[in-house]
């Protein structure tokens, strides 16, 4: 399976004309809509149905994979505390099945993973899913689409958590590595991001 190129993007409080702009500014064929809830009172014109209108119009293609791919879960096994930790969520089946069918578009259209947050270092496309599709593709080139439609490569946005982390090389250690430093700065981001189980799920 050959794949090009990934990217990843966030809706934001785009306008759906600007939001389609920046998609097609970078030849984007294809979204695949990770979030758990598909759905905002703040920004209604991305929720789910009207989305995929609004794409299909500019012909790009619509997958909603947040059942397999997103943050919040249903699964008891993934939680520890009351948070669904990332390195959970990573290794079940149902979201095994979801990196397979995102892979698998990836290799025929060109995909953007598509969450709400502008950044992607504060969102699971980065912190969950691209770190888990690094693990089995490190040479596949990722591209993160940021709010003012510039692009990032993945090797600047994890330059950029590893300075909001404030982490520096040790002589001793997990740290003496760059390798190092990426992996401590995933794991505490993933911290900070992990999503607490609702209440109607308890």
């Amino acid at each position: 399976m050959r794949i090009d190129s990934l990217f990843t993007v966030g809706h934001s409080n785009h306008s759906e004309q600007d939001f389609t702009d920046i998609l097609l500014a970078h030849k984007i064929s294809a979204i695949a809509d990770v979030r758990s809830q598909p759905y905002s009172q703040y920004t209604p014109q991305f929720n789910r149905e009207i989305l995929q209108r609004i794409l299909h119009a500019s012909n790009i293609h619509y997958v909603f994979l947040g059942r397999e791919l997103g943050a919040r879960r249903h699964e008891d096994s993934c939680y520890i505390d009351g948070k669904a930790k990332y390195k959970h969520i990573a290794q079940l089946p149902l979201f095994c099945t979801g990196l397979d069918r995102l892979l698998q578009g990836a290799a025929r259209y060109r995909v953007a993973i598509m969450c709400s947050e502008a950044d992607p270092i504060t969102c699971h496309r980065m912190i969950l899913i691209c770190r888990k599709i690094k693990k089995s593709y490190p040479s596949l080139p990722i591209y993160h689409i940021l709010g003012n439609g510039d692009l990032e490569t993945h090797k600047n946005a994890q330059e950029r958590l590893i300075e909001l982390h404030h982490l520096q090389p040790e002589l001793f250690g997990d740290l003496t590595s760059t390798s190092g430093l990426i992996e401590k700065a995933y794991e505490l981001q993933a911290g900070k991001l992990e999503c607490q189980k609702e209440k109607d799920e308890e």
